[in-house]
């Protein structure tokens, strides 16, 4: 079964989307489109803008979204996904691919969870960092002791998971990994805790514009971050996409879930090769793949 996956934040790169641009009439119509939706060009610091500036999470967050739902737009008659997953904000270019969000409210949606993110950040200092080497639950014992807020935020693959809280709980259990055996225990260069109840401001913020928002059923399943399990009800993708800003990201669950399913083939859609290392890791035979644009050239 083919199962189609789309990368989230940290994937950007200057110059993302100026190949799908240039190529693909439909993809100009749809940037152009964006530019509107957002009331900014986010095309010229997509395809022109430095690394810092497309380091900003207003910026971050819909030109990942643009750079994966396009390029699944433009692959036409060939992309047709039997079961679909998103890391985090992946989600989002997910369900729109899947059919279950229009491209406009799918854009709508994921910047306005920019900005509350953006708000929740500056509202107390917070932070992430990778713990490498450590079995999930050593993980989880680990924060579940700490004095203040630290939580297991990603599983992305077996011995490599992303932790999230306040800063000096995050420093105090990056100590403590480091004494349980841990490889690395590094902070990361991220403006705070997401996928932590540090994100509450942010899911009351976009609880409100999801429910809001008017869901049709996918085209196939959707394995979601919160449960790791599949899904075409839209209550319940709604519920799942409101707890997915202060839950964990269950990558490894998810990826374990489609293989149990049927899935053989993991395509990655969007800027990046991220998640096919991570499918890798999780299962070596799994089959990954980048999706490409299809030019009048290859037909």
């Amino acid at each position: 079964m083919k199962a189609y996956i789309f990368p989230g934040q940290g994937a950007q790169f200057t110059g993302m989307g100026l190949d799908l641009y240039e190529n693909s009439p439909e993809a100009q119509h749809l940037f152009e489109d964006a530019n509107e939706i957002l009331g900014f060009n986010i095309t010229d610091i997509m395809f022109e803008g430095t690394a810092e500036q497309l380091k900003e999470t207003k910026v971050t967050q819909p030109a990942i979204f643009l750079h994966s739902v396009i390029l699944a737009k433009t692959l036409g008659d060939s992309f047709k996904p039997e079961m679909v997953a998103g890391h985090s904000l992946g989600e989002f270019s997910a369900l729109v691919a899947a059919g279950a969000l229009s491209f406009e409210d799918g854009l709508k949606l994921v910047s306005q969870r920019a900005q509350a993110m953006q708000k929740a950040c500056e509202m107390q200092p917070s932070t992430m960092a990778a713990v490498l080497g450590l079995e999930d639950q050593v993980v989880k014992a680990i924060c579940d002791k700490i004095d203040g807020v630290v939580v297991a935020a990603n599983y992305n693959c077996p011995g490599q998971l992303v932790i999230s809280g306040e800063v000096s709980a995050v420093e105090r259990a990056c100590q403590a990994m480091k004494d349980a055996g841990a490889r690395r225990a590094l902070m990361l260069p991220v403006g705070g805790a997401f996928h932590s109840p540090m994100m509450e401001p942010a899911r009351e913020e976009l609880a409100a514009a999801i429910e809001n928002t008017t869901f049709s059923k996918p085209n196939c399943p959707i394995y979601q971050n919160v449960t790791a399990t599949a899904t075409t009800d839209e209550a319940e993708i709604k519920a799942n996409l409101i707890s997915q800003l202060t839950a964990p990201v269950r990558w490894t669950q998810s990826v374990q879930q489609m293989i149990t399913d049927g899935a053989t083939l993991f395509t990655e859609v969007g800027p990046g090769k991220v998640l096919q290392g991570l499918v890798k890791k999780i299962n070596r035979d799994a089959q990954t793949a980048s999706a490409t644009l299809q030019t009048k050239d290859d037909e």
